[in-house]
Order: structure tokens, then C-alpha cells, then sequence
């Protein structure tokens, strides 16, 4: 005698086919049933911005619309003025150098930042709270104090 193909599990999974097919259209009757209760609308068609960046649904009053040139927005870093030099060459002072170690801190007067300064990029031998001058270069961990000198 031959076997029947149907198994258990090939019939729960029909079940399970067949249950979620009747859910989808529960659904779908129930969505129909409510866009009618609401007038027929599906919510908000279009959505606009008002002038402080939230969303409405009223278009905005052309009356206060800004009038912009496309030509005075700039993009990136402005161009440095050809009379304004920058000078390179910086004063601050020393707060902390450790001359065993080789390294120390150079706070600028200008901006007191504070720059990290190695013993390879003096030229005078300085100490803590010394008035230098000093260059600055971009380096590994941020901008480096280089051509060291005593005031």
C-alpha cells in the first residue's frame, strides 16, 4: 500500500499560509472601511515648510518669501584678502618644558592656546616661563611650536 504524501507539517504550514492570506485581507477590508468613515481623505496630501522649519499643511504666504542672490552664498573657506598677511612668526610663553624628556608646552598670547614644543625645534635652550617666539606646523596630533627662541 501506497503512503499518503500529505505529512503533518506540510499541513500546518498550508494552515498557516491560508491564515496569513485571510489576515491580509482583514486588513485591507478594515483600511477600506475607515478611509470611507474619513471622507474619502488619506491624511495630509502635501506637506509644507513654514518659516521656521516645521511641517503644515497650508502652503506659505508669498508675501513674506525672502528674495536671496545666488552669488553672495559662499561655499568653503573665504579667500584671504591680498593686503592681510598673516605673520608666521608667534609670541607666547613657556608653561611647562622638561629638558630630560625633551618636550614641553608653549601657551600663545594672542589666543592661549596651548602647543605642544620638542627639543628638536628650538633654537635657544628655554625654560619654564620664558618669553619665546615660535613658529607653528601641523603635526601628528595637532599643531607643533617649531624655531623656538628667547624674547
Amino acid at each position: 500500500m501506497a503512503k499518503s504524501q500529505q505529512t503533518f507539517n506540510k499541513s500546518e504550514k498550508e494552515k498557516k499560509r491560508l491564515k496569513k492570506r485571510e489576515d491580509k485581507r482583514k486588513k485591507m477590508e478594515a483600511r477600506k472601511l475607515d478611509k470611507e468613515a474619513n471622507g474619502g481623505s488619506d491624511g495630509i496630501q502635501f506637506a509644507y515648510v513654514d518659516y521656521n522649519g516645521n511641517l503644515v499643511d497650508t502652503p506659505p504666504d508669498p508675501e513674506l518669501k525672502e528674495k536671496i542672490d545666488a552669488e553672495e552664498i559662499v561655499l568653503g573657506v573665504p579667500k584671504k584678502v591680498e593686503g592681510e598677511e598673516e605673520d608666521p612668526v608667534r609670541n607666547g610663553k613657556v608653561s611647562f618644558f622638561d629638558t630630560s624628556k625633551g618636550f614641553g608646552f608653549i601657551i600663545d598670547t594672542e589666543n592661549n592656546e596651548k602647543y605642544f614644543c620638542h627639543v628638536s625645534g628650538l633654537i635657544d635652550q628655554i625654560a619654564e616661563n620664558d618669553k619665546v617666539s615660535f613658529e607653528l606646523e601641523r603635526g601628528m596630533k595637532g599643531m607643533n611650536a617649531v624655531k623656538v627662541k628667547k624674547i
